[in-house]
């Protein structure tokens, strides 16, 4: 049951972060970077993310409880929300937006804050991530629990700063239709993921 719990978050997140879509984005905006100022904004930006995605990660729980939100409830609207991103991501919407966000940043903050805005936030570290931590937490109540689930996310920020590396390499590899392909199927796994949160969330409200 352990090894389930720990592949379910670490698919989870992989596919709300989705390393994959955000390749050819990282190209687009750092046109006219060569390989070393590329390197430096995809670091700065996995460092940014995973500071974010740990803080919730941690102290999710406790953000939620000053606003008086239960897990249960969270677990309902966050699944809904990631089910929203997976519908998003099987019509190939969720691209659209992320590729909207890159040109307002292009033309208000340049290439200088691009690492921050909106590469950290809100392509890598957006809502649906921040929303599947606070989930994710719920499942991972003690201390030594939650550092297991900082190294899972660890694990995917560093699998991000590879693929955002290999950028040009993976978006030339996969092409426009095996991008189809992979958004479309990571889409279908996130979906059902989502309705397993809404389901206990239910059964979490229904107990309480």
């Amino acid at each position: 049951m352990i090894y389930d719990t720990l592949l379910s978050a670490f698919v989870t997140l992989l596919v709300t972060i989705d390393p994959p879509g955000l390749a050819p984005l990282f190209l687009a905006l750092t046109t006219g970077m060569d390989r070393k100022a590329r390197g430096q904004v995809a670091l700065r930006a996995s460092i940014i993310a995973f500071c974010v995605l740990a803080l919730f990660a941690i102290a999710g729980a406790q953000i939620l409880g000053v606003f008086g939100i239960t897990i249960g409830a969270f677990r309902v609207a966050g699944g809904l929300l990631l089910f929203w991103i997976a519908f998003d991501m099987i019509f190939e919407r969720r691209q659209e937006r992320k590729e909207k966000s890159a040109e307002v940043a292009i033309t208000k903050d340049h290439i200088r804050n691009i690492a921050a805005f909106p590469l950290a936030i809100p392509l890598i570290a957006g809502p649906g991530a921040i929303s599947a931590t606070i989930l994710l937490g719920g499942s991972f109540y003690d201390t030594g629990s939650r550092l297991v689930l900082v190294l899972i996310l660890l694990a995917c920020i560093v699998l991000t700063y590879l693929v955002l590396l290999l950028g040009e390499r993976i978006d030339r590899f996969l092409g426009e239709t095996g991008r189809s392909i992979l958004t479309r199927l990571l889409g279908v796994i996130l979906a059902a993921l989502a309705v397993q949160f809404v389901a206990d969330g239910v059964k979490a409200l229904v107990a309480g």
